[in-house]
């Protein structure tokens, strides 16, 4: 059998981007210039570096998976769910904490809500791994910031005409009752919800690689958690504890402002389990 190659893109999205300022999308009917609600320094040459990567590689790149954060205004991790406890908005970039909620500092504007989020936040801490973020409403489904990187899209339409395959598209965080950062599974799975659980389609999907390189935005976040959850089944992904299949491509991701240390501990944490930590001039498949 031919070696089988994947490319997994992780939110390449325009809201992630830090766009240069005069930029306009293509098909917009507004002269206006678009400007991003969470930009990531440096997504935007990653997104181009990326682009030119999957121009150069296209002739043996046999699948292209691209996830998309897609939120609601309404969202446990946006500003339109919360109030502080005398009633006036919560900005973005506040953390949100189970002990704050039950002192009154913040609560849901729906109070018929505080029971669900003081449970979600009570698991979420719990389990270590983040404090809710409340962030500025990005990747609103239908926005232009939910659309992907011109230079992505466009590389990955002339990828498709070339090869006569489609792109494989994973939506994600569309439950407004728990964070989805990785495109694996939420942060907290809703069980009332299968989208937020464990989604054993994709794992499948990537398991038909022998190289799955990964790129997208940001580091720090959305890319560090759908491979840590890769990692994490790995077993059932190739039966074998061996993350010399996994590449990632680290001049095409960025961290988060203020999580730049983040990013470094999750590939510091990769390299050392034998994930190959390399650039996107540096690797060729």
């Amino acid at each position: 059998m031919r070696h089988r190659t994947q490319l997994l893109i992780i939110d390449p999205q325009n809201d992630f981007c830090d766009l240069p300022q005069d930029w306009r999308p293509a098909t917009a009917a507004t002269s206006m210039p678009f400007a991003p609600s969470l930009p990531v320094a440096g997504a935007h040459a990653d997104m181009q570096r990326l682009a030119k990567w999957i121009g150069r590689q296209s002739e043996r790149l046999d699948n292209i998976t691209i996830t998309l954060d897609s939120h609601q205004a309404y969202d446990i991790a946006h500003p339109a769910f919360w109030q502080q406890g005398n009633g006036s908005a919560v900005q973005p970039f506040t953390t949100i904490t189970a002990d704050q909620v039950r002192a009154g500092s913040f609560a849901p504007r729906n109070a018929a809500e505080r029971d669900r989020t003081l449970a979600y936040l009570d698991t979420l801490e719990t389990q270590g791994s983040y404090t809710l973020m409340v962030w500025p409403l990005h990747c609103e489904i239908g926005s232009i910031g939910h659309s992907v990187h011109a230079d992505v899209l466009t590389a990955c339409r002339h990828w498709q005409t070339a090869r006569q395959c489609a792109v494989r598209h994973v939506f994600k965080g569309m439950n407004p009752f728990t964070e989805h950062y990785s495109a694996i599974r939420a942060e907290v799975p809703d069980p009332q919800d299968p989208e937020t659980g464990l989604n054993t389609a994709l794992l499948q999907h990537l398991a038909q690689a022998d190289t799955l390189v990964i790129a997208g935005e940001a580091g720090s976040h959305c890319v560090r958690a759908t491979t840590e959850h890769i990692v994490q089944n790995i077993g059932t992904l190739w039966g074998a504890d061996d993350c010399s299949r996994i590449v990632l491509l680290t001049d095409c991701m960025s961290p988060v402002a203020g999580f730049e240390s983040a990013q470094e501990t999750f590939l510091q944490q990769m390299h050392a389990i034998g994930v190959r930590c390399t650039t996107s001039t540096a690797f060729n498949l």
